[in-house]
């Protein structure tokens, strides 16, 4: 019997999405919600999982074709071996004795869908051939850990030797090596992630304001209650909880802030649900932490770990993306020291923080040295005015360099 597979819902508003990856190819067996495909919308990445248990059939649709809610995917043949499997886009001649290779490129082509997305990612980022790793998952399948410890021994090795060049290479060739290019095609998040940011310039009257905070304090803090928390917590105490806590009490202070335009009126929150900037295989990425007005420090720690893990499994959904009033960004782990953040629409507002550094300030009309870190807060001066953009940011500056303000509401 043939079971067929659709493009399920997608979410809310979300029609079409381009099949990114077969984790599955003609042939293999799969169990019953096994993920048999990855869908990449212009949100967040979809599995697609196996309605019923049997042998992947026919492909109808190849990686990077675009396909709509409801439109059939594979076939699968359930409870038995399904004959000759051959993709819609790719037909199945016997091969002549001269093309004995084009059967092992296919084989490979196949063997590269069972990687995941995260897995796919770190295989390009560090040049890893993914035949050569062992995988350690589930059905011998390859981890993002076993291509990371691949490449950590390829590092560690010694160099090999350039090998000769093989006798097919012609003269011309040579004067290329070195410059060579590559084209991939731009995924649907990575567009639409484009599209946004471009239009929030294009829409938006942006503008940022600056200011830099002493970080001895919180730091002080972590390190007198990190050991403590985490052992009460099961979460590490870390400086985003610190901000979240401290735009909270800007926010609430200067409405505006948490505040968006639709169409021509201005919607106010009375909660605040902050948009966590992630950095995910496919580009970046902002799940929502809700009611964090509401929350605790570890409620606040628990929830950015738990999304930065999906993210880096690839494993976000669209729920987890929907929403939010407020965004912080923290390039500082990438080590950036300053920049100018993009708001995220329909948002009005987004925090960046940058890399703390050892920095001579004047305190007492003494010159010390104290760890000091930029912050910058973006927003739209449609909504947005200058006196407020700056009372906002300074009210959270307070709150950092005095972490008492954060238990006492001010």
């Amino acid at each position: 019997m043939s079971i067929e597979v659709k493009v399920p819902t997608l979410g809310e508003s979300v029609s079409e999405a381009t099949v990114g990856q077969w984790l599955k190819k003609p042939g293999d067996t799969v169990a019953v919600d096994e993920p048999i495909a990855s869908l990449e919308t212009d949100k967040v990445a979809v599995e697609v999982p196996a309605p019923a248990a049997g042998v992947i059939g026919q492909l109808m649709v190849a990686e990077g074709d675009t396909v709509s809610v409801g439109a059939l995917l594979a076939v699968i043949e359930e409870g038995g071996a399904a004959a000759a499997p051959t993709t819609a886009t790719t037909p199945a001649p016997a091969p002549a004795p001269a093309a004995a290779s084009a059967p092992a490129a296919a084989t490979a082509d196949a063997d590269a869908a069972v990687l995941s997305p995260a897995v796919r990612r770190a295989v390009l980022e560090h040049g890893i051939d993914p035949s050569t790793v062992k995988g350690t998952g589930k059905d011998g399948r390859l981890t993002k850990e076993d291509v990371l410890s691949a490449a950590q021994a390829k590092q560690a090795a010694p160099a090999a030797a350039v090998s000769a060049p093989a006798p097919a290479a012609a003269p011309a060739a040579a004067s290329t090596a070195g410059r060579n290019e590559e084209r991939v095609k731009m995924t649907r998040l990575r567009q639409t992630i484009a599209k946004r940011l471009k239009s929030a310039q294009e829409n938006a009257a942006l503008l940022t304001t600056f200011n830099d905070v002493d970080m001895g304090a919180v730091m002080e803090a972590r390190a007198k209650y990190k050991d403590v928390f985490e052992k009460k917590h099961g979460v590490k105490l870390g400086l985003m909880s610190f901000f979240a806590k401290a735009s909270v009490l800007a926010l609430k202070d200067i409405p505006s802030v948490n505040a968006q335009i639709q169409g021509e009126e201005i919607v106010y929150f009375d909660y605040v649900d902050i948009s966590v900037a992630v950095s995910a295989p496919n580009g970046l990425v902002v799940p929502v932490v809700r009611d964090v007005d509401k929350m605790s420090f570890a409620d606040i720690e628990k929830a950015i770990a738990d999304y930065g893990k999906k993210a880096r499994d690839g494993a976000l959904t669209m729920a987890d993306m929907a929403g939010g009033t407020f965004t912080i960004s923290n390039g500082g782990v990438f080590g950036g020291l300053m920049s100018t953040p993009i708001i995220n629409p329909p948002q009005s507002a987004v925090l960046g923080l940058h890399r703390i550094e050892d920095r001579p300030v004047v305190r007492n009309g003494q010159i010390v040295i104290r760890p000091m870190m930029y912050i910058a807060l973006s927003y739209d001066h449609r909504i947005i005015d200058g006196r407020e953009a700056v009372t906002a940011l300074k009210t959270i500056k307070e709150a950092i360099e005095d972490p008492t303000r954060l238990l006492i509401d001010l």
